[in-house]
């Protein structure tokens, strides 16, 4: 992972504490840094390629989003999802998957349909491969498309940062979870296309059952993503 960051940051033309910022948060939510470990600024200086004040100033930031917390005497540790975290997680996906599906029937176009299917074919394929990476960022894509397609943009909106700790939590149990999920997923889909919006909505709430009984159960065995 060092040897794909380094060199790149400070080469984008943003604060180079935000591209140590997206970077930590891109590798917290790959796998590459597990929930529990330790992150010291000199670690993070080295496999970022900067000095330590940008690395201060982006740990800062990710505790506020709660991907790190910092701890007295100790430093930074990758956060692990809380029961709580789950539940204030799942309760907004609830009410915005909901909507957004019944929306997305109502309003989805012949080619819509045909982007959810594609992502649904590739979603299939790398899980097939155990590519869970791709999985899990797949995941967040296709419900973030049908936040697009239900046409009501405060929905996609405020949906940003949401889904980077969807696909947080996602990647952390998606070894098991991953083949289920996009069972659930086609249900979804087909829903969608059938222009039901009742019937869409029965299964965005479906799945976002199972996935929340997932996670739970996730968090109570430790998180050990593979």
């Amino acid at each position: 992972m060092a040897e794909d960051l380094r060199g790149k940051l400070g080469a984008q033309h943003l604060p180079l504490r935000d591209q140590v910022l997206a970077a930590l948060r891109t590798a917290i939510i790959d796998g590459d840094y597990l929930p529990g470990e330790r992150l010291t600024e000199d670690r993070l200086a080295e496999d970022f390629g900067v000095s330590r004040n940008p690395v201060r100033e982006a740990l800062r930031v990710a505790e506020a989003e709660g991907f790190v917390v910092i701890l007295p005497r100790r430093g930074a540790v990758v956060a692990s999802p809380s029961s709580e975290a789950l539940a204030d997680m799942f309760a907004v996906r609830q009410r915005l998957e909901s909507l957004a599906a019944r929306l997305a029937a109502e309003r989805a176009t012949a080619a819509d349909v045909a982007a959810l299917r594609a992502l649904l074919d590739q979603g299939h394929a790398a899980t097939e491969q155990q590519d869970l990476r791709r999985v899990a960022e797949l995941n967040s894509v296709l419900h973030l498309r049908i936040l697009e397609i239900s046409g009501n943009p405060w929905l996609s909106s405020i949906a940003k940062a949401l889904y980077l700790h969807v696909q947080w939590v996602f990647r952390l149990g998606a070894a098991e979870r991953a083949p289920h999920s996009w069972a659930e997923h086609i249900q979804l889909v087909d829903a969608i296309e059938s222009g039901d919006g009742e019937r869409a909505e029965r299964a965005a709430l479906a799945h976002l059952d199972a996935a929340s009984a997932a996670a739970y159960e996730n968090a109570e065995g430790g998180y050990r993503p593979r």
